[in-house]
Order: structure tokens, then C-alpha cells, then sequence
């Protein structure tokens, strides 16, 4: 069960709501829960920030006060989300210091195990925090700090954090700046951690080495099912990075989900991925059962052999290659995929139509998580098609 904001509670010069009294039968029977004792979450909060001389938000009273009756009805696996691009929060956002307090509140809570803190700003104050909170909450499954200003510090200190957490199995981190630093902590984090199932690294400014340093590790790792390694700082023509990502993809024996968009991958590291793909052709498992190459510089030759391995690999089933130079064997290639079922209309971004006697492809609103930085305004917010990665490699907040 998800708790997202249904409003911005009152504005920060009214009056704040005051927490009720009364302790509930639900908190009554939790275990180790310090707010068992005062009456629930939202009341806790308000007495650490009166305790601890902090501005009281209203908008997280608001937001505790739902979830608090949500306990009192028996709810369970409750998503806390308190996330900064949400309409309903009016400019409102989370510093470090109002995560301090929060990670408080939530640090032995039972009935809590996912915290949507996305587009707020936490900074590596607030990083800090996230790092106590996964060593001292057990029940915590997905954590989402997306865009929140963490840099290469904050980085390592969650990267370490997760070098004891047992519990955690969904973590975005996209779009804070970690930098190559941070990616390498999180690289040998995966070399300890055998819980963690997806990690989103996309958009941190990774670099070349913990590019490669990923690719290395996960020759090993056998419990990450999903990775985002989406738009690396990476310099130089030899395109290191695929040839050791595809060398992976070799040994590994878990691996559903791979993001590579921006990558600039070329026909030469194009070929080295279809080859490792060959090689995946007899595993039961999924090993590489969907791959995303969106907005690489795969010209028509590298595309095309990519649409060959689906015909030698039964396991790939899902492919995005929008944003990529398409030549008329490409479009043709692609068009016979589609039009003999081997790639469903809804596993691929790209449509195939005909115009004087050529075949062309447009593009069409599908991918692995198309709505993986916004939630639509109207329509389904996670419909299979636009988000793919949800529906068949389900960890953490879609458990």
C-alpha cells in the first residue's frame, strides 16, 4: 500500500493541527515502537520537533496523520511517500534536517517498509540520515532519494550503509551527482550485499571506472535482478564500458533488467553485446530478458544484428532502441519482428509504417519505465506497456 499526499495540509502561517492523545489497539501492539507509547507517528514527530528546537512541517503531520489511520485499520506494507514533485505539496520539500527527525520516527516502525522521499532536499545532510536509517530499520524494502542533491559523500555513506542491510531490495539513487567516487562504493557494496535486487544509478554521473568496476562485480553477484547504469560520464572511442558489460552478461546468471540508454554505443560494442546474447540463448532463467539501448549511436549494422539475436535468444523478449540511426534494413528488420509476433507490439518503442514502398519507424510510448521521473496527469500511471520493468522484474515498492 502506497501513502502519497492527498493534501498540502495547512499552510505554513495557519494554525498546526494537534496530534490526537489517544494510542490506538493497532500501536498498542507494536513491538519495539517508540511511538507506541504517544499515541502514533504523528504525534512523535511533533514532540521530537518540539524536543528538538526543529520547524514543524505541516505538511508531514498531514501526511503522518494519514498513515497513522491507515495503521489503525490493520494496513501493512505501507509506502511512506513524501515526494517533492507532488502536485498536492505546493512548493513544499524535505530538508536534511526534516529527514533527521523523520528517520526518528520511522527508525522501529513495523508497518513502514517503503519511503518515497524523491525531488526533496536532502543534500549529503540528509544522505547521512538515509545511511543510519538503513543500518538500525529492519522492515525498510524499497527507499527512493532520487534527486535530492546527494553528492560523492553522501554516496559512500549509503554504499557502506548497505554493506550490513539485509532487508533493503529497492534502491534509487538517479540523479544525484555520486560521481565515478560514489559509484565505486556502490560497486563494492555489491561485492558484500546479497539482498539488494535493483539498483538505479542512472543519471549520477558515473564514470568509466565504476562503469567497468559494475560490470566486474556482477560476474559474481547473482542477486541483482535490475540495474540502471543510464547516462555515465564516459570519455574515449574504445567503448571499454560495453565490451566488460557485455563480457558480463556472459557469466551472469540473474540479471533481468539493464539499463544502458546514452551509453554511445556503437556498431563495435553493438556486436559485442548481440554476441554475448548468442551465448545466453540455453539459460532457463532470464538472464538478459529485456535490454535498453535508447539514445546510444547504434547506426544500422549494430541494429540490425541486434534484431538477429532475437531470432538465436529465446529469453529476449523486451527491446528500446529509439534515439538510435535507423537505415532501411533496419526499419525492414525490425517491421519482420513485430509483424511475425517474435517482438510484441507492446515489449518495443518503435512502430513500424510504410510510405511509397519504405518501411519507417515511429516512435510509440512504450518502455521499461516511461514513467519512471513523472506520474501522468490522467490515463494509467503504470501500465504494463510504458513500464515494463515494473511488471516483470517486480521488487521493492511493486512487490
Amino acid at each position: 500500500m502506497e501513502l502519497s499526499q492527498k493534501q498540502a495540509g495547512p499552510a505554513s502561517g495557519s494554525p498546526l493541527p494537534a496530534p490526537s492523545r489517544t494510542p490506538t489497539q493497532a500501536w498498542a501492539a507494536a513491538d519495539d515502537s517508540v511511538a507506541a507509547s504517544t499515541g502514533g507517528l504523528q504525534e512523535y514527530y511533533y514532540d521530537l520537533c518540539m524536543e528538538k528546537s526543529q520547524e514543524i512541517k505541516p505538511f508531514i503531520l498531514q501526511i503522518l496523520q494519514e498513515v497513522d489511520e491507515e495503521i489503525e485499520k490493520g494496513s501493512v506494507g505501507i509506502t511512506l511517500n513524501i515526494a517533492g514533485n507532488s502536485r498536492s505539496l505546493s512548493g513544499e520539500r524535505v530538508t536534511g534536517e526534516d529527514f533527521w527527525i523523520l528517520c526518528r520516527v520511522l527508525k522501529n516502525n513495523s508497518y513502514i517498509n517503503g519511503l518515497d522521499v524523491r525531488y526533496n532536499l536532502l543534500s549529503d545532510v540528509g544522505a547521512y540520515y538515509a545511511a543510519k536509517l538503513l543500518q538500525k530499520q529492519r522492515n525498510l524494502i524499497y527507499l527512493n532519494l532520487m534527486f535530492n542533491d546527494i553528492g560523492p559523500e553522501g554516496g559512500e555513506l549509503i554504499a557502506k550503509a548497505l554493506h550490513k542491510n539485509r532487508t533493503l531490495k529497492h534502491l534509487r539513487m538517479t540523479g544525484n551527482k555520486i560521481e565515478n567516487k560514489g559509484g565505486m562504493f556502490f560497486a563494492a557494496m555489491l561485492q558484500i550485499n546479497s539482498s539488494l535486487e535493483k539498483l538505479d544509478l542512472g543519471d549520477c554521473d558515473l564514470g568509466m571506472q565504476s562503469v567497468i568496476a559494475f560490470a566486474t562485480v556482477l560476474t559474481q553477484n547473482q542477486t541483482i535482478k535490475g540495474l540502471n547504469l543510464n547516462r555515465p560520464i564516459l570519455y574515449g572511442e574504445q567503448e571499454e564500458s560495453t565490451v566488460h558489460l557485455s563480457h558480463m552478461l556472459k557469466e551472469n546468471q540473474c540479471l533481468i533488467e539493464l539499463h544502458m540508454c546514452k551509453h554511445d554505443i556503437k556498431n563495435c560494442g553493438m556486436k559485442q553485446l548481440c554476441d554475448a546474447l548468442y551465448l545466453n540463448r540455453s539459460l532457463q532463467y532470464l538472464d538478459v530478458s529485456w535490454l535498453s539501448v535508447v539514445s546510444n549511436n547504434i547506426e544500422g549494422k549494430g541494429l540490425v544484428a541486434l534484431s538477429q539475436s532475437m531470432k538465436t535468444n529465446p529469453t529476449l523478449s523486451h527491446i528500446y532502441i529509439w534515439g538510435n540511426k535507423f537505415d532501411e534494413a533496419t526499419c525492414v528488420a525490425y517491421s519482420d519482428l513485430i509483424h511475425t509476433g517474435r517482438l510484441k507490439s507492446d515489449n518495443t518503442d518503435v512502430e513500424p509504417f510504410v510510405v511509397d514502398g519504405h518501411v519507417y519507424l515511429a516512435e510509440v510510448s512504450n518502455g521499461l519505465k516511461r514513467h519512471y521521473y513523472w506520474t501522468p496527469g490522467y490515463g494509467e500511471a503504470c501500465s504494463p506497456s510504458s513500464n515494463a520493468g515494473f511488471s516483470l522484474a517486480p521488487v521493492g515498492q511493486h512487490l
